[in-house]
């Protein structure tokens, strides 16, 4: 039935669809294997992409010719700049999304791909010949050979789902589990784990009271995740805020005999910074209520996502919870929350470019790592698929550094560290986030991607235009001044400090009462020059101004970390024979198999005088 693919990537969700696209775009034919044609970039849990870090990681995607944040901007039911209150290196986009239109989109846009073809199976076994994937065998009994494969199986490999006492196999409701992969990996020499993660319940929205809950519209000057000129929606959706109460505890509690979390049925650990509703009464016994977010689940559709109140209570208690929360006295549930229990893969037994160490041409992205949210499995998803195409072809691979993205941050902080709960990307895992803001995302990375063949020359014109045009801005600002009476008056609104004599733009800009909108105000000319440019263009101006030193400072530890990021580790370099490390370190380098010194640096339990050690050997 099939002939060989270059690439075949198992699984639909977000990392399988960015691995399936990137790998078709480059040029590999690919095979996408989803159990469920019809759940494609299903958002399995809430409607919504971006937020802190993550949204710098979607227009990080979006930088290097990924799709999520395309797909983000043309199904955006709301959008909204957090943090603006913060730094620039706080500002994080995030967008309530239509979950059908963006499912639609994404089926929409890899339909569009000449190399792509798509299967709907399960797959059961990978094919290994000579410590190297060679294809896979799927519940058919279909054996499709590949040059590589990427797994990107979510939370289905041996998925439970948890409601109350009740435990129902499968990977989201109403789809079944996938088995055999995980006992076939563990032969192989694999470690496995098992991870949770819950959802909440879903709700009739006619069956809500919106007059007793807080309205909360998107930006008035709507924001987008991607670079492109995509076409957004002309209207936006509004959410809602609640509240939890003493009486929506009480209810509550009278579950927690037969939580599966609280009786130990469920082994795995949750994520610690989305805890579900039952988790936050029990570990905030001090807190009389707690925040709920109502989200609309699309343009037309009356379905209400809670945010706020994941749980795998039994659902006769949820209903009686739900119905004490103020506007949801009437409330109908569609579907009740729950908790999923899956395997996972430590993924300390991946190379940096999610290539197994075990298995070569073999690639883990997404939650079979260990990661939690769409954001970072839709990163990693992309990297996968990129090096898939690049290994098979003998290229040079593609591995982003931490000083240069988030993405680069997430998968350094897998491979080198591990996790043993669901991770979560923060702007604090970040040590130079001041230069990976959601700003300058395509100033970081569009050329990295223009090299590796990821982006079109259109694109990378558009980038140098932007840093260009903001660099003239710069300049202007630098060499020309305004008097005491253009800008008096708008300092004096302010509450800034009068002007004496002119001053140049820039120092007036450096103060942190003033914005680039305030000279413009007081400047005609100064305004019209601005007319001539881009937003985005002008913010970055403007942030390059305001945060100038701070940004030389981080370049300045960037560039001495540079030698050690930069010295390579030969793979097959013996940490047996250097008789000076640690016991534990040298048990963690032979794990890991660090690329470069600097990498080595982070693995826990090596110390200082451990690296001083390689250096050594090393120089």
């Amino acid at each position: 039935m099939f002939n060989k693919y270059n690439v075949i990537v198992v699984g639909a969700g977000h990392a399988g669809c960015e691995a399936a696209a990137a790998a078709a775009n480059l040029g590999s034919s690919v095979l996408l294997i989803t159990m469920n044609m019809g759940v494609i970039a299903q958002m399995s849990c809430n409607p919504a992409i971006g937020g802190v870090a993550k949204g710098q990681i979607v227009r990080e995607i979006d930088a290097m010719g990924g799709y999520t944040g395309i797909i983000a901007d043309k199904s955006t039911l709301q959008f909204r700049m957090l943090n603006l209150s913060k730094g620039p290196a706080m500002w994080s986009p995030r967008s309530q999304n239509d979950r059908m239109r963006f499912a639609e989109e994404w089926r929409l846009t890899l339909e569009s791909l000449p190399n792509l073809d798509m299967w709907q199976d399960t797959v059961k076994e990978i094919i290994i010949e000579n410590g190297r994937a060679t294809g896979v065998v799927t519940s058919l009994g279909i054996r499709i050979e590949a040059d590589a494969v990427v797994l990107t199986n979510g939370t289905f490999l041996n998925g439970v789902i948890h409601i109350g006492e009740k435990k129902i196999g499968g990977g989201r409701t109403g789809e079944k589990a996938a088995t055999g992969l995980t006992e076939q990996l563990i032969t192989l020499g694999f470690e496995s784990g098992r991870m949770k993660t819950g959802t909440p319940p879903r709700v009739d929205g006619r069956s809500l009271n919106y007059n007793l809950m807080e309205e909360q519209w998107g930006d008035e000057k709507r924001g987008r995740f991607s670079y492109t000129d995509v076409e957004l929606p002309t209207i936006q959706r509004c959410c809602w805020i609640t509240y939890t109460n003493d009486k929506v505890h009480e209810v509550l509690k009278t579950g927690f005999e037969k939580s599966p979390m609280f009786t130990g049925r469920i082994k795995g650990l949750g994520p610690r910074y989305c805890p579900s509703i039952e988790d936050k009464i029990n570990r905030f016994a001090e807190r009389d209520r707690h925040q709920i977010f109502v989200e609309p689940e699309g343009f037309n559709t009356v379905e209400i996502y809670v945010n706020g109140f994941s749980t795998s209570l039994p659902e006769d208690v949820q209903q009686k919870a739900l119905r004490l929360i103020p506007g949801f006295e009437n409330a109908k549930m569609y579907r009740p929350g729950y908790a999923i229990e899956y395997d996972y893969f430590p993924p300390m037994q991946l190379d940096l470019t999610l290539e197994t160490l075990k298995v070569k041409h073999l690639f883990f992205a997404g939650q079979i790592n260990g990661t939690t949210g769409y954001e970072e499995a839709g990163a990693q998803g992309f990297i996968a698929g990129v090096n898939a195409h690049r290994r098979i072809n003998d290229l040079q691979e593609l591995i982003l550094k931490r000083s240069e993205s988030y993405i680069g941050v997430l998968i350094d902080d897998l491979v080198t560290k591990g996790t043993e709960e669901p991770y979560r990307m923060f702007t604090s895992r970040a040590e130079h986030r001041l230069l990976l803001r959601q700003d300058n995302a395509d100033i970081r990375l569009t050329p990295i991607a223009h090299k590796f063949g990821l982006i079109d020359e259109e694109r990378l014109r558009k980038v140098n235009k932007k840093i260009d045009d903001s660099d003239y801005l710069v300049d202007y600002m630098k060499q020309h001044s305004i008097s005491p009476d253009e800008m008096n008056p708008v300092l004096k609104e302010v509450g800034s400090s009068p002007l004496h004599q002119k001053s140049r733009i820039f120092n007036i800009l450096s103060r942190p009462q003033i914005n680039i909108g305030d000279i413009a105000k007081a400047s005609t000319a100064f305004s019209n020059l601005l007319n001539n440019y881009e937003q985005e263009t002008i913010e970055q101006a403007e942030i390059k101004i305001k945060y100038d030193s701070y940004f030389a400072k981080e370049m300045e530890i960037v560039n001495r970390m540079k030698k050690m990021e930069d010295k390579e580790i030969n793979p097959n370099f013996d940490y047996a024979t250097l008789a000076s490390l640690s016991i534990e370190a040298r048990e963690k380098l032979l794990k890991v198999k660090p690329r470069t010194l600097g990498q080595a640096s982070r693995i826990s339990g090596v110390s200082p005088s451990d690296i001083s050690v390689l250096m050594v050997h090393m120089s």
